[in-house]
């Protein structure tokens, strides 16, 4: 199932927030078991990653990138 976000992009209906990856909930998460649960996420049908600048800041961008890279 999709849902269309704006006037064209579609994602899943089920997103991951990413924040918890290298801020806020105790210390960051091993950059390596971010990209492998973000790789997973989007395995299962997750489409939709809500990341900001100010989870680092820019370090939360540049695992979502490396993460996502590949598809």
């Amino acid at each position: 199932m999709k849902r269309k976000l704006g006037n064209s992009l579609e994602v899943a209906p089920i997103g991951l927030g990413c924040m918890g990856l290298s801020f806020a909930y105790g210390p960051a998460s091993r950059k390596q078991d971010g990209v492998n649960l973000i790789r997973k996420a989007y395995e299962l049908g997750v489409t939709f990653f809500d990341s900001a600048e100010a989870y680092g800041p820019f370090a939360n961008e540049e695992l979502l990138g490396e993460a996502t890279a590949p598809f």
